[in-house]
């Protein structure tokens, strides 16, 4: 793979996660802590039901006590999304995890703008479920510190105790506790065989997009499909307006014509693995490949590629011409879109 295409999916990466980011603020500035605390349950739920229990083999975890096997997983997950975590282990049955900073969940002062209640929201969704999907009844998670109530960031342990656990028992908290001395030897790594640098951009960049998709989803369970498409949008485009010029400087795009804006879309568009085809004679382009939407069907899928194409609309009203972006929808597999100059 070119330095080129791996540059485009890097920005991806970089686009989906702020975008994420931004729709978090939004909700949580817009409708409150409890749907923000709820939004999250929800969602980490949806990711472990999706995610845990697939990635076991591939991340080598076999054989491995369910509590070692538990912190390795989050160690090596989130390092494959580009999200620092540690491990130190105390025996088998007890095994701790530390996330570092900057946090990727609440980049940037992010971590300044969600309730504490989003950090009980995951660990509700995820970390108390480890012991359900595994189904050893009495593994739960202890969380000896937080993010958002300003002690030393997100610490905890998996536990196997000696009894089975009440649905209320598998979170507990045990502020205070400090975890062993962390031993660089002694942390996971993927194997290398099977993660290359492009497979472990690629899934920086999945890891990114599946929290918007999912995420949206999510909301829109909550609050329903027309405030979540709402919410979704302008975040979208705010993103897009704020990140043009830096992804624009990152893929050496010009900030020009309109034909200069498609070639950034196309360009940035191909680090989704998607394909384009600029249209002869105007500023447009087909497109199909879709990987935003792949695998979703009717309502969700229209939710979610309403709100993604705001992002890039958001890119081209950040030109210094005034442009607009139309998207005109094919078929299932293929989009036409279409760069205006509003003077024109």
């Amino acid at each position: 793979m070119t330095t080129n295409a791996i540059t485009a999916i890097k920005a991806q990466a970089e686009m989906h996660h702020a975008y994420f980011l931004g729709l978090q603020l939004m909700v949580s500035s817009r409708k409150g802590p409890e749907v923000m605390e709820e939004w999250m349950f929800r969602l980490f739920r949806r990711q472990h039901l999706e995610k845990f229990l697939s990635s076991f083999e591939k991340l080598g975890l076999q054989g491995e006590s369910d509590a070692v096997a538990c912190a390795k997983y989050h160690v090596l997950s989130n390092a494959i999304g580009g999200v620092a975590v540690e491990y130190m282990a105390e025996n088998d049955k007890k095994a701790w995890v530390r996330f570092r900073y900057p946090r990727w969940m609440y980049d940037g002062p992010t971590l300044c703008g969600v309730p504490p209640g989003v950090g009980r929201g995951f660990m509700r969704g995820w970390y108390a479920h480890n012991g359900v999907s595994l189904k050893n009844p009495r593994l739960g998670y202890v969380c000896v510190s937080e993010d958002l109530t300003g002690e030393f960031g997100f610490c905890g342990y998996f536990k196997e105790y000696d009894h089975d656990l009440s649905d209320d028992e598998r979170l507990q908290y045990a502020k205070g506790e400090l975890p062993p001395p962390y031993d660089a030897d002694a942390q996971p790594k993927p194997p290398v065989n099977e993660w290359s640098e492009e497979r472990l951009e690629k899934a920086s960049r999945n890891y990114a997009m599946e929290y918007v998709r999912n995420g949206l989803l999510e909301l829109s369970s909550i609050l329903g499909v027309t405030e979540t498409q709402e919410l979704g949008e302008m975040s979208a485009r705010l993103i897009g307006l704020q990140y043009y010029p830096k992804m624009a400087k990152t893929l050496g795009s010009n900030d020009g014509t309109a034909e200069d804006a498609r070639d950034f879309l196309t360009s940035i568009l191909a680090g989704m693995g998607d394909q384009t085809t600029d249209l002869p004679g105007s500023a447009g382009f087909e497109h199909s490949g879709l990987r935003i939407v792949r695998g979703l069907q009717g309502s969700d899928r229209a939710l979610v590629l309403n709100c993604w194409k705001e992002l890039w609309l958001g890119c081209v009203r950040s030109h210094r011409e005034m442009l607009s972006l139309d998207m005109q929808q094919i078929n299932d597999e293929k989009l036409v879109w279409q760069v205006r100059n509003l003077r024109s």
